[in-house]
Order: C-alpha cells, then sequence, then structure tokens
C-alpha cells in the first residue's frame, strides 16, 4: 500500500554514525529519482541527497558532503550518514518519483517528487 517506508532513524552523539534505510514498492517508477530530505523544527523541508537508480549519479547539499552517502541496491535507498553533528538533527524523509532526469537543476525540490515516506526522526547530541 504505502510505495515507500523509512528506518534507522535514532539518537547518537556527535560525531556517530546511522544508517537510514528506505524501501520501495512496485509503485515507483523505473528507472527513478529517489532523494534524502529533511525537515529541522522551525525550518523548511531541505534536500540532503538524491540519486538516480538509472545511472548511479547522485547529488548532495553542501552541509553533508563528504559525510554522507546514499546508494540503491534494487528495491533499496540508503542514506550512510557519519560524523553526525547536531545541526543535522532533522526528521528525514525519504522522497520518489523526483524529477525525470534527476538533475542539478531540481533534485531537491521537495515538489518535485510524488510519493513519501513517513519520516524518520535523526537526533544528534553534542
Amino acid at each position: 500500500q504505502a510505495p515507500l517506508v523509512e528506518s534507522g532513524g535514532g539518537s547518537v552523539q556527535a560525531g556517530g554514525s546511522l544508517r537510514l534505510s528506505c524501501a520501495a514498492s512496485g509503485a515507483t517508477s523505473r528507472p527513478n529519482c529517489m532523494g534524502w530530505f529533511r525537515q529541522a523544527k522551525g525550518k523548511g523541508r531541505e534536500g540532503v541527497a538524491a540519486i538516480y537508480t538509472g545511472d548511479g549519479t547522485t547529488h548532495y547539499v553542501d552541509s553533508v558532503l563528504g559525510r554522507f552517502t546514499i546508494s540503491q541496491d534494487t528495491n533499496m535507498v540508503y542514506l550512510q550518514m557519519n560524523d553526525l553533528k547536531p545541526e543535522d538533527t532533522a526528521m528525514y524523509y525519504c522522497a520518489a518519483n523526483g524529477p525525470y532526469d534527476c538533475s542539478s537543476r531540481s533534485w531537491w525540490s521537495e515538489y518535485e517528487y510524488r510519493y513519501w515516506g513517513q519520516g524518520t526522526q535523526v537526533t544528534v547530541s553534542s
């Protein structure tokens, strides 16, 4: 029924790591632009990373470069988060059926995605 289901969130100390997982159903497109977004309290939804499953092309917001890695395997999409910082604290959402070209022009726009998971909370303490 639900196209996307996230898991893997939790509470960690600064400098720690978490891996988020997103299970996608057959309702999602092949190939697909799939993304991870996050929303901190008092802030808007921010695009964190995206991957085009057709060729593996990835995109990242500057603030997570070198720390986060998005990857995919069949019907799963992952976000490996290393060296977590308190400012990474947010609800993280998986998104699917994004822009057809999954390009720098719009991968980061929440309005370009058709399906969304319910979110998984990530809390990083100092």
